[in-house]
């Protein structure tokens, strides 16, 4: 027998065999654990604390968010949704809904503080939607608990409050490179959300021969510049949405002799009907921003016609200078159906798109 070499007694090999089964076992429990482990940690077990202005589905301006909880709803165990004001809502039975009611500042923030710090054990992240006042108030208390912070936002000022929010948040969640004006490292472009299962077209609904646009009417819309196109084009507009400037608007399409009619804040079935109808929506913000509501009109396959420039790049529009004659000759073209622009805002700007990628950040 060579030296060195020797074969294990049978008890040496039941000693062996035993081993192995110990080691097998703890392989099987360490596994075991992990799995729990990774399960616990996964968006199904995930508990989200979100901050927003409103809860109603019927809300003009915040009405779209009620989906947002929805497909959060959908992928957490549990959903607290703290808001401003709540109105009309119908939302899966994970999620609670708690409003600071009407009442000044200072109470209001008081008892984010205190629901934040008495539900501490019940929520595991937040996310802040356009409201970078609730992060100033509480976002010092959430890092102290450890909670990972995101904030929602998309718009062109840049505030005191928004300044003032970076330093507690882990991530800011915008749109598009132009959406948030902060050069920060904490920015995260995600796309829209836009509720696709809602917002598409419909081959039953005829498109009429009037132009359309959407939004708050203020300056920054430049609405007056749309009005003045469609004088020029000889056709009908429809305008969506409130706003300090509509009086002013409503004159000034009365002077020029414009054929206008303001529809005033719509619900987002409404909207939906006005998308479907209308030959063109014609977008002529001065933001220099990605709006919503271009997005949900290119989603129903409504012909966009737009004065920014680089809207282009992103999905098929008529990107075309801001004169009323430029807009007017593009909405005298034939409005061109795209199934290219359908399957890309599905693709990049859906909500069922966006929703995974905000929760793969916590």
């Amino acid at each position: 027998m060579a030296q060195g070499f020797s074969i294990p007694s049978p008890r040496r090999t039941s000693t062996f065999c035993f081993q192995a089964k110990r080691i097998s076992s703890f392989s099987k429990a360490s596994m075991e654990r992990m799995s729990r482990k990774q399960k616990r940690t996964s968006f199904l077990s995930m508990r989200l604390l979100i901050c927003t202005q409103s809860v109603d589905k019927n809300d003009p301006a915040l009405g779209f968010f009620h989906r947002w909880i929805e497909e959060f709803a959908k992928r957490c165990e549990q959903v607290i949704v703290v808001c401003l004001r709540k109105g009309e809502y119908a939302l899966p039975a994970n999620v609670e809904v708690i409003t600071l009611g009407e009442r000044n500042r200072a109470l209001r923030a008081v008892e984010l503080c205190a629901i934040s710090w008495g539900r501490r054990r019940e929520y595991d992240a937040v996310f802040a939607h356009m409201s970078p006042e609730f992060v100033v108030v509480s976002g010092w208390l959430w890092r102290l608990l450890r909670k990972k912070v995101g904030l929602w936002y998309v718009h062109k000022s840049v505030t005191l409050w928004l300044r003032l929010a970076i330093p507690f948040v882990h991530r800011v969640f915008t749109a598009s490179q132009e959406s948030l004006r902060v050069n920060t490292p904490k920015r995260t472009i995600t796309g829209h959300g836009i509720d696709t299962d809602f917002f598409m077209p419909d081959p039953a609904v005829p498109r009429g021969n009037h132009l359309l646009s959407a939004g708050r009417l203020d300056k920054s819309k430049n609405h007056t510049l749309i009005i003045q196109a469609a004088k020029k084009a000889g056709l009908s507009l429809r305008i969506a949405g409130e706003g300090p400037e509509k009086e002013a608007l409503a004159m000034i399409a009365k002077e020029i002799g414009a054929n206008v009619e303001f529809l005033g804040g719509l619900t987002q079935t409404e909207l939906l009907d006005e998308y479907r109808r209308a030959a063109h929506f014609v977008h002529a913000s001065t933001t220099g921003g990605m709006d919503k509501v271009v997005l949900e009109a290119a989603a129903c396959d409504c012909d966009v016609i737009t004065t920014v420039d680089w809207l282009h790049t992103y999905f098929p529009v008529h990107s075309v200078d801001p004169t009323p004659e430029a807009i007017a000759h593009a909405a005298l073209e034939n409005a061109r159906e795209s199934a290219d622009r359908v399957s890309i805002i599905r693709a990049h700007h859906s909500l069922h798109a966006l929703i995974p990628k905000i929760l793969a950040f916590y």
